[in-house]
């Protein structure tokens, strides 16, 4: 693969189909924000096992003038979602209506970025409608996940089985999955206006297939929704500076990494000493995440007031062996997403990501509207106080986090990934290699590794894919890390992407061969 290069404007998104749908947007005249909001409906209807308008989605933006913003769309526990409705079990279950406890915040953020758009909503969801009414073909990759996951998710209440399973067995490669319900709520989100998912009469809707199948969930928590603007995190590291998403989401962590790798000063690319640096700051960055980022509401500890401390950087940076690994494991944080992003020749640039959490969510499919609805908030803990406990209104800790880069000579870049625990481990390979020279397509393309647990997995090893330099694996082994080979390239390691708007105009785009995704310019 090779990277993709326009002037007018460009898309990188994980399924083909969603590229080419913000695409045209682009062609039409529409900005990045617009384009990315009709990649995001198409990825709710082409790509369900990763994401859907039943779950939370993160934007970062960098308009044409320089001002940088965010934008949250995560919702918060249900008013019923208290510690007496789970009495008797020792955690959120992780599929069914008691996963299904918090306000699904995605079409909120939709809202948000589209404030001052000039193309009509019908035109944003047109691709997505046509793919959902029409039908499309199931990837090989979600074909793997459905029969993966079949049977925890067609048990469930509600349509799953219905839709995903309409011949009594998973889709496979080539089955086309036509998704009638999910259409008609896209017509109506296009024709009520997007506010309708939480007030009026698709709202309430809703709140009646929830209420049905068992969720806590209630036409009062949608009423109450709104999406936030928090400011995003930045740092400022050697040739760049950087961005990603404040808590509750673990950007924090991501920009620790490469806050604390830079001060490394390590300049090679994928040799030891540039994969056992990034891992290390990895587990610095995530001592801190684990103990402190979640609802900001809740946090004794200011994530931007860390990363503007030089002197703790410092300290952090100074503790990591040049020779030696920290012991591990941490806990994992799972989860898997979409990150897709889009530049336009006028100058915005734009960074997103939005998820059900695990795949297909909670499993709860709505019959009436056809929604997937997530399970994020089976990532709160049932106690009465302390990081991420479960209580209403609460929002759960995100290991959602789009990233934005302007380096110094004026290049501006957004990236992301899928992959929960994964994601700010990728965004620093990513990064630092493209920021070290390497082409953009190559920085996703190339190897990469996972600290930690993956779906299904015990083990909370170093896993490494192969291409790396044979020394690397030796010498990683030697540092004391626990090294696991896992082969050819692998969606365990995430479905990445990146566009970068250079100061000329060019832009450039890439995707992560990993994934069924595409780039799509003119």
């Amino acid at each position: 693969m090779r990277t993709v290069t326009g002037r007018h404007g460009i898309v990188s998104a994980p399924h083909y189909l969603a590229a080419e749908a913000g695409c045209g947007v682009l062609r039409d005249g529409g900005s990045a924000s617009e384009a990315c909001v009709a990649v995001a409906a198409t990825l709710a209807v082409v790509y369900p096992h990763m994401t859907g308008i039943g779950g939370d989605g993160f934007w970062l933006i960098v308009e044409a003038d320089g001002r940088v913003h965010g934008i949250h769309g995560c919702g918060g526990a249900a008013a019923a979602a208290d510690l007496s409705l789970y009495a008797g079990m020792a955690t959120v279950p992780t599929r069914g209506p008691l996963a299904a406890n918090t306000v699904a915040g995605t079409i909120s953020a939709w809202e948000a970025a589209l404030a001052g758009g000039t193309l009509p909503l019908d035109r944003l969801l047109r691709d997505a409608i046509d793919h959902a009414e029409r039908g499309v073909a199931v990837t090989a990759g979600g074909a793997a996940i459905a029969a993966a996951k079949g049977a925890e998710l067609r048990g469930q209440p509600g349509a799953y089985a219905a839709i995903f399973e309409p011949d009594g067995r998973p889709l496979v490669a080539g089955d086309v999955l036509c998704q009638p319900a999910l259409a008609a709520t896209l017509r109506t989100l296009a024709a009520d206006g997007l506010d309708s998912f939480y007030r009026g009469d698709l709202a309430r809707r809703i709140a009646a297939d929830l209420a049905a199948l068992g969720s806590p969930v209630s036409a009062d928590d949608l009423a109450a929704h709104r999406a936030t603007r928090p400011d995003p995190l930045s740092v400022a590291i050697r040739g760049a500076t950087l961005w990603n998403s404040a808590p509750p989401t673990q950007g924090i962590a991501s920009l620790l990494i490469l806050a604390l790798f830079d001060r490394l000063e390590i300049d090679s690319v994928d040799d030891l000493p540039f994969v056992h640096g990034l891992v290390e700051a990895i587990k610095q960055a995530f001592r801190w995440r684990d103990r402190h980022c979640g609802d900001p509401a809740h946090m004794s500890e200011d994530a931007q007031a860390l990363l503007d401390d030089a002197a703790v950087l410092d300290a952090m940076a100074a503790a990591i062996d040049p020779a030696r690994a920290l012991p591990w494991p941490q806990p994992p944080q799972w989860g898997d997403t979409c990150w897709f992003g889009a530049a336009d020749a006028r100058g915005q640039v734009v960074s997103c990501i939005q998820s059900t959490y695990f795949e297909f969510g909670s499993g709860v499919v709505l019959p009436d509207t056809g929604i997937t609805w997530q399970n994020r908030g089976s990532s709160f803990r049932l106690v009465a106080a302390g990081w991420n406990a479960l209580k209403p209104g609460r929002k759960p800790f995100h290991t959602l986090n789009p990233a934005l880069a302007r380096f110094d000579d004026g290049r501006v870049m957004a990236y992301g990934t899928m992959g929960g625990e994964g994601q700010p481990q990728t965004q620093g390979a990513v990064f630092a290699r493209y920021a070290r020279g390497v082409d953009l397509q190559d920085a996703i393309s190339a190897p990469r590794w996972l600290l930690g647990r993956t779906w299904g997995e015990e083990t909370t090893s170093l896993k490494l894919e192969d291409g790396f330099a044979p020394d690397v694996y030796d010498g990683l082994a030697a540092a004391g890390h626990q090294v696991e080979r896992v082969g050819a390239p692998t969606a365990t390691m995430g479905h990445a992407g990146a566009v970068v708007r250079h100061a000329d105009g060019r832009l450039d785009g890439a995707t992560d061969p990993r994934s069924d995704g595409g780039v799509a310019t003119w």
